[in-house]
């Protein structure tokens, strides 16, 4: 019975191997992956060349991948610009959405007034309570 023995990648190769690699890498326009796998037969190579390039004094900057986009095969389609139209739907869709929102905001701002005017009578009717002293301007009074 065959057994595999499973050991960790940058164990197994020499130098002299790791060397070819990565010669092997930035010579051809082949991917870290696609070499990795050449060599080894695993589909990830967790950045073990990366590391070997570091350890055996490589440029760790080199341009190692292909780009994603080979050429421009299929130009974008032109938008197309629609003239303006007479009628200006478009500015009054716009003028009514910045008149919902002024509603909207003036809304808030009269519910805050609102609570605010509770807020402070409340306040009022607890102070007179405790000092038992009237705050409030009587309504029949002359001047």
């Amino acid at each position: 019975m065959d057994k595999k023995i499973i050991q960790k990648a940058g164990k197994y190769f020499t130098a002299e191997q790791k060397h070819k690699i990565i010669q092997e890498l930035i010579e051809t326009q082949c991917t870290k992956v696609e070499l990795w796998e050449k060599y080894t037969g695993e589909e990830e190579e967790h950045g073990q060349l990366l590391r070997w390039m570091k350890q055996l004094g490589y440029n760790t900057g080199i341009k190692t991948r292909r780009p994603n986009i080979v050429s421009n095969l299929y130009p974008m389609a032109q938008k197309k610009i629609n003239p303006p139209k007479a009628d200006n739907t478009d500015d009054e869709s716009f003028e009514n959405l910045q008149l919902k929102k002024r509603i909207a905001e003036l809304e808030k701002q009269l519910k805050d007034a609102e609570l605010k005017a509770i807020a402070f009578s409340t306040m009022v009717d607890i102070a007179e309570k405790e000092f038992k002293i009237p705050i409030r301007k009587k309504l029949n009074t002359k001047p």
